[in-house]
């Protein structure tokens, strides 16, 4: 009999995951917060809409609150960095004794956070470029066709649930070297991201800034070497250069959320480098300077700054 795949978090990757998982007949439950936000979700149908190439379809899937009593053995974790560690908390009294958690977040810092406050847990971390957005609650755009990138730091060898994955066409590789995928993305993110937010602007507006790029990558090169990361730091700007061209037209995630008055993943984006370099005693002024100007922008925003 098929493991349920139980998904925390009904934002846009969650979604995403969910319906395409649910689409190829596979077992799958969301995890929704409270009662109120169950009964909404039941009078929409107990579906979730998906958008591809302009074709929508309504995909059943169904769910439950965080405090059922249904054991969770397999649960994909896809909600904000910030929240990650609090909501598998919250479920620890449901997690089987051979759990097995999928973790989704951007940055670096709530993996290895889950995966403290579930040690019976095996934990798989995820780099991931696909892009989705949400129109509206339980409808998901999938904007943006990419790639996941998966992986144990603790254990190499690839869990029973890849195939899976397979049969509902995410586009995917195990790796055993998944932490030199998530230190690669958080520069990139550090790169790109906090310039977006500061100068108002598209991705693509960072062509009109070369040289702040430029002093960034430089010192995220040196950062990625001095925390034993050097294969994440090859061509880094030439890769930032290739991603701002590529999604010219795009907002960065933390765009939109500061746009929409929204709290950011800084302290696992920046914040995050910033921290790292401080411990490793790597000399990184212009990304000290870019923190600082960043956290001012987020309080004259009236935002959270963790």
């Amino acid at each position: 009999m098929p493991v349920t795949w139980h998904v925390l978090g009904a934002g846009s990757l969650g979604s995403l995951w969910a319906a395409r998982l649910a689409r190829a007949g596979l077992p799958v439950r969301l995890i929704l917060r409270d009662a109120p936000r169950l009964a909404a979700y039941e009078t929409n149908g107990a579906a979730i809409t998906l958008v591809e190439h302009g074709v929508e379809q309504r995909v059943p899937v169904s769910a439950q609150v965080a405090d059922d009593i249904e054991p969770i053995k397999r649960l994909l974790v896809a909600c904000k960095a910030y929240d990650a560690e609090q909501a598998v908390a919250n479920l620890l009294p449901r997690l089987s004794a051979d759990a097995e958690l999928i973790l989704l977040q951007n940055g670096l810092g709530s993996q290895d956070a889950v995966a403290a406050r579930a040690p019976q847990a095996r934990c798989t971390f995820a780099s991931s470029t696909e892009g989705a957005f949400r129109e509206q609650d339980w409808r998901v755009v999938f904007a943006g066709h990419g790639f996941t990138w998966l992986g144990d730091p603790r254990n190499p060898m690839p869990p029973s649930w890849l195939p899976d994955l397979h049969a509902s066409g995410i586009p995917h590789q195990w790796t055993p070297d998944i932490l030199t995928r998530l230190w690669r993305k958080l520069a990139l993110n550090c790169a790109i991201n906090p310039l977006t937010v500061l100068h108002d602007c598209r991705n693509g507006g960072l062509q009109q800034h070369p040289c702040e790029v430029a002093t960034l990558c430089s010192e995220l090169g040196e950062l990625l070497t001095c925390c034993g990361q050097p294969e994440a730091a090859l061509e880094l700007h030439s890769e930032v250069e290739r991603v701002i061209q590529a999604t010219a037209a795009n907002y960065s995630s933390m765009h939109q959320d500061v746009s929409q008055g929204r709290r950011t993943e800084i302290s696992y984006l920046l914040g995050y480098a910033c921290a790292a370099a401080q411990r490793h005693r790597c000399a990184v002024p212009h990304l000290i300077q870019l923190q600082k100007r960043l956290v001012e922008h987020l309080v004259a925003q009236g935002l959270r700054i963790d």
